[in-house]
């Protein structure tokens, strides 16, 4: 699983949050009316730091990350947040990976 956040979206975080460099974003799925990838599940986040991380990135000083009880959401899909000027907010976009051994032919 990749995670990409854009610079833009990790400044909003900052802003919202009112974070400092060197904290932390934990990536969590929670339950939730709403859905993202999974029905009756939505992408989480909360400022902790990392007990057990499986995947991170760093950007405009801040760490965004994800523990290994939590990957099974992200499966098969990398994470892209970007920052959503018009609406002054972030939006996930999640990607799917591609599949081994899925050739395709021309």
């Amino acid at each position: 699983m990749d995670m990409v956040i854009s610079p833009e979206a990790a400044a909003w975080f900052k802003k919202e949050l009112t974070l400092q460099t060197g904290d932390y974003i934990r990536l969590f799925p929670r339950y939730s009316s709403g859905g993202g990838l999974h029905p009756g599940f939505s992408l989480g986040i909360a400022t902790e730091a990392p007990a057990r991380p499986a995947t991170q990135v760093e950007q405009e000083g801040i760490v965004f990350y994800m523990e290994e009880q939590d990957l099974w959401y992200m499966e098969g899909y990398s994470l892209s947040i970007i920052y959503v000027e018009a609406e002054d907010d972030i939006e996930y976009k999640y990607i799917p990976l591609p599949v081994a051994g899925n050739v395709s032919q021309v």
